[in-house]
């Protein structure tokens, strides 16, 4: 079996690695010849052009895109509208808008060509512990690359067996990958995992705070507690209700350095968030969490914002409350 990848990124590049470990012959391209090269020399075959590398797939062709959301990603498919054959598949794996999804599926389909959305998990620890996948599109090319999806995803022993889960269901999620349904569902079910990370990370993230600042200041002398946050974390990671893999990142983090020190403490934000509160909106679903974890890392971009010193001036216009800077 064959699969070019188109973006040979932080997740492109490692996932062409896992597939080639599994015996999957890799066609690959990206802007940069070098990282193309690097590539090659573990065993692709390089392309210099998105025609190249389809011209090097044999039929049924499957591609899949690995660029940044948005312009990058809309040519590449586009182009592959333009170049694949019907029967061929079109795969988005990065972390795309779910709506696009659907409209780019049904260009290609106009043309014969199956579509899939992928949305894709692991980051860069995927290429040693595999990708979480989440499937949109139709089923007949799904079934058809399920060998690619089996050799990228964890396996069953990445968890224990979920007691009670029927021995008649489905026995991809097992794996760590799933066929959400129709197009559009693999990426909507991406947007809404990133959402819930999002939630995640700042309720730990809240927490780690509230244990560290128990022995500052600004708590009364007698109710001071001296905590060590990174043994505690490190406790946490065995039998605690929230152990999980963030909280062994975090652990990992703060045995290096217990201030964490290197970090700026800005947090950005990749899209998909905000479409997941948009999502909510819509629906009329209640997402404060999500909401406020959102909120939050668009407030840890900013140093002393209109909104704050508007706060102030006001405090200090009607209490007579003027805050040293």
């Amino acid at each position: 079996m064959q699969l070019g990848m188109v973006g040979l990124g932080r997740m492109g590049g490692n996932l062409v690695r896992r597939l080639m470990r599994a015996g999957i012959g890799c066609v690959v391209w990206d802007r940069d010849p070098a990282v193309v090269a690097a590539l090659a020399a573990e065993g692709a075959e390089a392309a210099t052009d998105l025609p190249d590398l389809v011209r090097r797939l044999a039929a049924p062709r499957a591609v899949w895109v690995m660029l940044p959301a948005g312009a990058a990603t809309e040519d590449a498919v586009a182009q592959l509208g333009g170049l694949l054959s019907p029967g061929d598949v079109a795969i988005d794996g990065g972390n795309g808008m779910w709506k696009d999804a659907i409209r780019r599926a049904g260009l290609l389909r106009e043309a014969g060509i199956d579509m899939l959305d992928i949305g894709t998990s692991g980051g860069v620890w995927g290429l040693a512990r595999g990708y979480c996948l989440m499937i949109g599109g139709p089923a007949a090319p799904v079934e058809r690359l399920d060998p690619v999806f089996k050799a990228l995803a964890p396996g069953e022993e990445a968890a224990a067996p979920t007691p009670g889960r029927s021995a008649a269901a489905d026995p991809r999620p097992p794996q760590g990958y799933v066929h959400c349904g129709a197009n559009g569902a693999g990426h909507f079910t991406k947007m809404v995992h990133n959402a819930v990370e999002y939630g995640m990370m700042q309720a730990m993230a809240e927490g780690l705070e509230l244990l560290r600042q128990q022995g500052s200041e600004a708590v009364a002398p007698e109710l001071r507690l001296d905590l060590d946050v990174p043994d505690i974390t490190e406790a946490w990671r065995r039998g605690s209700v929230v152990a999980s893999w963030l909280l062994d990142l975090t652990a990992q983090a703060l045995a290096a350095d217990g201030e964490l020190s290197g970090y700026s403490g800005r947090v950005g934000d990749s899209g998909e968030g905000r479409w997941a509160v948009q999502a909510a909106i819509e629906a009329a679903v209640p997402a404060p969490v999500l909401s406020a974890a959102l909120y939050s890392r668009f407030r840890s971009r900013q140093e002393a914002p209109f909104a704050d010193r508007s706060l102030s001036a006001m405090r200090n216009a009607f209490g007579g409350h003027l805050e040293p800077k």
